[in-house]
């Protein structure tokens, strides 16, 4: 599916949140991906999965991890998708990554990290020090969305299914908070 094709499915769905919102980081932008809409329907993650793990196809990929929460479900069935194992993180108390639940790797285990969102980089980044820290060689890391602001390097090739750079803004700079629009919260309990 093309970049517009996954846009459109994601705004049918109700993933894509437009307006002015309230990122997970505390920042604020004009748009937000609220991947959860898209887990909650297999038929539509399963192919969206397939085709963000396509191109590790044949490429001895032996994991697929993600971190917490965005990458629980993207990361099983990615590995489902290439036929091997699916792992997670989950946050300590001191904010790294670990894994835990007796998932582990062996040393020179090949890692497909994935996520549903990249903008800051930083769950990703905690991801793949907690697989490098078992001495996994992570492979790539691969995303459903690309919003990075600024240069984020992994250590490993990165792609996305889809690209778009939205302003992202600090809460005391906000143009649309001087305007008065009023602020949603995607991830808010309804």
């Amino acid at each position: 599916m093309s970049e517009a094709g996954l846009v459109d499915l994601w705004r049918r769905l109700g993933v894509l949140v437009e307006g002015h919102v309230l990122l997970t980081s505390g920042r604020h932008s004009t748009a937000f991906f609220l991947f959860a809409r898209l887990m909650q329907w297999p038929t539509h993650l399963e192919g969206v999965a397939r085709q963000l793990v396509a191109p590790l196809r044949g490429q001895g990929v032996e994991a697929v991890m993600g971190p917490a929460m965005g990458g629980v479900i993207l990361a099983y069935e990615g590995a489902r998708a290439l036929g091997v194992r699916a792992l997670y993180t989950e946050k300590e108390p001191d904010g790294r990554m670990a894994l835990r639940r007796g998932f582990d790797l062996r040393a020179g285990t090949r890692v497909l990290v994935v996520e549903d969102a990249v903008t800051t980089g930083g769950s990703l980044r905690r991801c793949l020090d907690a697989a490098r820290a078992q001495g996994a060689e992570v492979v790539a890391v691969a995303a459903l969305l690309d919003r990075r602001v600024g240069a984020v390097e992994f250590g490993a090739p990165f792609y996305a299914l889809v690209r778009r750079a939205l302003p992202v803004y600090d809460p005391a700079c906000c143009p649309l908070c001087r305007r008065g629009v009023p602020l949603t919260l995607p991830k808010a309990a309804r």
